[in-house]
């Protein structure tokens, strides 16, 4: 298709041709051209369906703030939904394809919706899918989840990357229209370092959609030249296709820059994306301001636009929306548009000015006073109706229509700290309010100053302010001359007279009968207008439709617009690409892990790992011919409790504690006692939060007079650290204390099994025998010459030891201990195994200690000591947390040992309901036993220490089993202890 309405001008370059695809069909356009303007440019208008009633919808801006042309970019792994087609930058070989619409984008069937749109209006699904019950899961809620989202992801692996910046300025400037670059010029001439982003990849905002001059010249070659004078600068840092999409505490700011959006694929070694966050110490707010809507009926048609959209597709890439045009304003800005298209030689049918009186153009009809209350035209404009001052209509035929209703300042990001805007009368529209983001002003189009003189005097005053906030001393240049228009704005929100429908937010569908209706039901404030309508709900946060919204609401409720009051804009400021949040955290690298000493011996061995917390640990070691995961966790219990079996613990958090208090510390954030631990010994200890609940538990052993060793569980070792240091500095800062994480500097082994010392004497220097070493005994020692530590303590059940030393002889330690274990048959056991041992020894971990347990559910409530004073150990004596029949720790195993029970099953007597009221526990953890021959779990049941012996069932609402299970001890193995003190 030729392109049938490119004119001449623009800023495109025609000496290259791109070819492109949309819905299938093949298109022309050239470098500097975005795909919406591409698209008008071969006379296609119809771009887009509505969310909720599939109307036919065309672009009606040239920027950001477009709702309607949203299409899928790219295809295959690379395909991106809801890409606003007005900032897309077209590239040789670009494939678009519309979405929201089925089969095709002009025979859409889903537009029966608009039908039947008086079943859809605002709040209608607050009042419906109600009946009969049933439906909801088989009927209605398959129907809404179809119809939900506008386009569609695809399945594949994104191919590309993106990445995450960081960077630091002086003054950071938002927008490169007239004031961005004037505060850019006085900034960067002063020597200050200045970060100058903006979300066009062509630097000089409006200046480039303009004909009127800056400085003698045209406005565009003004803007080149001053980006040209930056781009010299060694202290000024120019970021095009750079979106600033949120302000944060202490003058940093989040921003997208698209790298390589604008090409086919990526350069290798480029990301696609990269979010910045930016430093800064002074910023300003240059960002320039929408243009608005007047809302009348049918007023969504393809078409109809923004007038100053209309211009810019003329003046900025030569092209004319349509080959007859209208423009129905309320101001002189729609003016310039029909002059501009004038000038371009596109018929200007008439000019509908609101407003009584006012400037004529020559050579172009007026019709003052006047409305446009209709539009026609199935999948695009072909005439619209006005009412004149007189009352008589008529109907004028045209392909486009330009509509100003005024413009609004773009004050998102000065609202990103809650803070609200302020109305000014003079120009119809709000302005940043006080109480922003610190550090923040706003210049320009953004501050309510909207003639480009006007922008180029703020940009430059706002920079000079910043700049002596700073102590950097600036000089004011002369300012270009510049147009400084006053603003003539008679404000007209939307048209009252018809009965369709006039749309406000045209990418939800909202209409002013919807807020007609949200007024009637009494969602009169604006938040629930807001809710109630879905005003400004989509992706463009309603920057085109919700001061209409707001002026309509006012209007029937009798109150100013100021009065009537505004939402709140958050980040992000456009849509961001969730890759884009995530940068390389994906895959492999979706968040930061860590390697234990032994993970590169287990990797050679074949091992299975499992995230646990941020490492990843040994799950189970497979052998030849072993084809489920049980066989080897069962091989592992068995090989450890006959012999001896290793397992890396390094991941237990370690804290040494030192200081002349470190006992009496540790009497207060324990709930037993530890300053009367002897040196030498280790001593199991229970933390409890302040509310008297488990917080962790773990051993702690004293290795010096004023030195202890405190192991935590993994889970919480930062968290617990943390505590530490809580309590060190603000409950106790008077006490002698001084606390360090050595979890990283130790790689930490547990030699477990009848023969583990026999292993261990083979290796460490000092005598270990029963006598010499105790049960939990602790004590620095040397293996062969190098320092380490030995604790006797054990999780499995088993005689065990924990033997560390530093962390990075940790890969030589597993070797050496599977060398000197030959002898014994000795195996590596992963974390499968270590769970079967201690639940068979009836230990806890995390399944217990879930923040809801108190130490008298785990059987430990004599753990708390009540002669002295311990962080819990006051709230832990609440009645209500010592009750009889509260819940306890008790053994499960199925009556039938060919059963399987699973955790997360409740506790329900023999006959009773299956009911909320029969529950009596719940599972915590299960494992098969392969001692006992069966699975074996523990639990917290209600009174479980008086239930031991009965039988009772397992029901699982989930997995739809219900098996009858015996209570027993949860002490499944060896309850007397002997082996582990052999």
């Amino acid at each position: 298709m030729s392109q049938s309405n490119r004119i001449n001008g623009g800023q495109i370059d025609r000496s290259k041709t791109f070819r492109f695809t949309f819905d299938g069909h093949s298109y022309t356009g050239h470098p500097g051209d975005t795909l919406a303007s591409a698209l008008l440019a071969n006379g296609v208008r119809l771009m887009g369906r509505s969310f909720k009633y599939h109307r036919p919808r065309g672009p009606i801006s040239a920027g950001s703030e477009e709702p309607n042309a949203l299409v899928h970019l790219r295809s295959g792994a690379r395909q991106e939904p809801n890409t606003r087609a007005t900032v897309a930058e077209l590239f040789d070989g670009l494939t678009a394809t519309s979405q929201n619409a089925w089969p095709s984008l002009k025979l859409d069937a889903m537009a029966i919706n608009d039908k039947l749109n008086s079943f859809f209006t605002a709040g209608f699904y607050y009042k419906t899918f109600m009946w009969p019950a049933a439906f909801w899961e088989k009927v209605y809620e398959p129907i809404i989840r179809r119809a939900a989202g506008l386009g569609a992801l695809t399945k594949e692996e994104d191919p590309d990357e993106y990445d995450k910046g960081f960077a630091h300025c002086d003054l950071l400037i938002i927008g490169a229209g007239p004031a961005g670059l004037m505060a850019a010029l006085t900034a960067g001439r002063a020597g200050a370092r200045v970060i100058l982003a903006d979300e066009d990849f062509r630097m000089g905002g409006r200046l480039n959609a303009e004909t009127f001059e800056v400085g003698s010249m045209a406005g565009a070659d003004w803007a080149a030249g001053v980006v040209a004078e930056l781009a010299a600068m060694p202290n000024v840092r120019l970021m095009n296709r750079t979106t600033i999409v949120g302000a944060f505490d202490h003058g940093i700011y989040s921003a997208v820059e698209r790298v390589s959006d604008h090409l086919p694929v990526p350069m290798p070694g480029k990301p696609r994306q990269t979010l910045w966050r930016i430093y800064s110490k002074r910023a300003i707010l240059a960002g320039g301001a929408t243009e608005r809507p007047i809302a009348f009926e049918n007023n969504d048609r393809p078409g109809i636009m923004l007038a100053g959209a209309l211009r810019a597709y003329a003046n900025r890439w030569g092209v004319a929306a349509g080959d007859r045009v209208a423009v129905f304003t309320n101001n002189d800005d729609g003016l310039r548009t029909a002059k501009d298209m004038q000038a371009k030689g596109v018929d200007v049918a008439a000019v509908i000015d609101s407003r009584a009186g006012g400037d004529l153009l020559p050579g172009i009809r007026h019709l003052q006073g006047a409305q446009v209350v209709d539009s026609s035209g199935r999948l695009g404009l072909k005439s619209i109706t006005v009412r004149s001052a007189n009352g008589q209509t008529e109907t004028i035929a045209c392909t486009a229509l330009g509509v100003s209703g005024g413009w609004n300042p773009n004050v998102n990001i000065t609202s990103h700290h809650r803070s609200r805007p302020e109305w000014r009368e003079d120009i119809s529209a709000f302005v940043p309010g006080t109480g922003g983001p610190a550090g923040l002003t706003a210049a320009g189009a953004a501050g309510g100053d909207l003639s480009t003189h006007g922008a180029l005097r703020s940009g430059q005053a706002q920079a000079l302010a910043a700049l002596a906030d700073l102590g950097i001393t600036a000089k004011a240049a002369d300012l270009p001359q510049a147009e400084d228009a006053p603003i003539n704005v008679s404000p007209l929100w939307y048209v009252h007279e018809g009965k369709g429908r006039a749309w406000i937010d045209q990418q939800n569908d909202v209409t002013v009968k919807d807020v007609k209706l949200a007024h009637k039901e009494n969602f009169t404030s604006v938040e629930h207008l807001k809710r109630y309508t879905t005003l400004g709900m989509a992706t463009d946060q309603g920057k085109t439709g919700n001061v209409l919204g707001l002026a309509v609401m006012a209007e029937l409720t009798g109150q100013s617009i100021p009065a009537t009051g505004t939402t709140i804009y958050r980040p992000p400021y456009t849509p961001v690409a969730m890759g884009t949040l995530a940068g390389r955290s994906r895959g492999k690298e979706f968040k930061p892990f860590r390697l234990t000493p032994s993970h590169k011996w287990a990797s050679e061995q074949g091992a299975i790992f499992v995230e646990v917390g941020n490492w990843l640990r040994t799950q189970w070691v497979p052998k030849p011919g072993e084809t489920t995961w049980r066989e080897s966790v069962d091989r592992e219990v068995l090989a450890t409790r006959r012999s001896v079996g290793i397992c890396d613990v390094t991941t237990l958090g370690k804290i040494d504690i030192q200081g002349t208090d470190a006992g009496a510390f540790l009497d207060k954030v324990y709930a037993n006692t530890f300053s009367t631990l002897a040196v030498g010994k280790c001593r199991y200890g229970l933390m409890l939060r302040e509310d008297g609940m488990v917080f962790d538990d773990g051993t702690t052993a004293r290795m010096g007079e004023h030195e202890f060793v405190m192991t935590t569980t993994t889970a919480n070792a930062v968290t617990v650290f943390r505590h530490l240091e809580y309590c060190r500095q603000c409950l106790w800062p008077d006490m002698d204390v001084q606390i360090i994480s050595t979890t990283e500097a130790w790689a930490q082994f547990s030699v477990a099994g009848p023969n583990a010392r026999k292993l261990l004497q083979k290796l460490v220097d000092q005598d270990i025998s029963d006598a010499a070493f105790p049960y939990m005994g602790a004590g620095n020692i040397t293996i062969q010459g190098l320092r380490g530590r030995l604790f006797r303590i054990s999780f499995s059940g088993e005689l065990a030891y924990e033997i560390a030393v530093p962390t990075r002889y940790g890969d030589a330690m597993i070797r050496k201990l599977m060398e000197a274990g030959a002898e014994f048959d000795a195996i590596v056991y992963g974390t499968e195994a270590l769970g079967v041992m201690r639940i068979e020894k009836g230990h806890v971990a995390g399944g217990e200690l879930n923040g809801q347990s108190t130490a008298l559910n785990m059987g430990l409530g004599k753990m708390v000591s009540k002669k002295k004073d311990s962080i819990g150990m006051v709230l832990s004596q609440r009645e209500g947390m010592n009750s009889p029949e509260g819940y306890r720790l008790v053994g499960v195993k199925p009556v039938d040992p060919k059963a399987s029970i699973s955790a997360g099953s409740h506790f329900m007597e023999i006959g009773a309901p299956v009911e909320l009221a029969s529950d009596g526990g719940w599972l915590t953890s299960k494992v098969y036993s392969p001692h006992l021959g069966c699975d074996i779990a523990l639990g917290y049941l209600k009174a479980g220490d008086q239930k031991i012996g009965r039988r009772m069932r397992a029901v699982n609402f989930l997995t739809k089993t219900d098996t009858e299970v015996e209570i027993v001890s949860p002490h499944f193995f060896d309850p007397e202890g002997e082996r582990l003190r052999g």
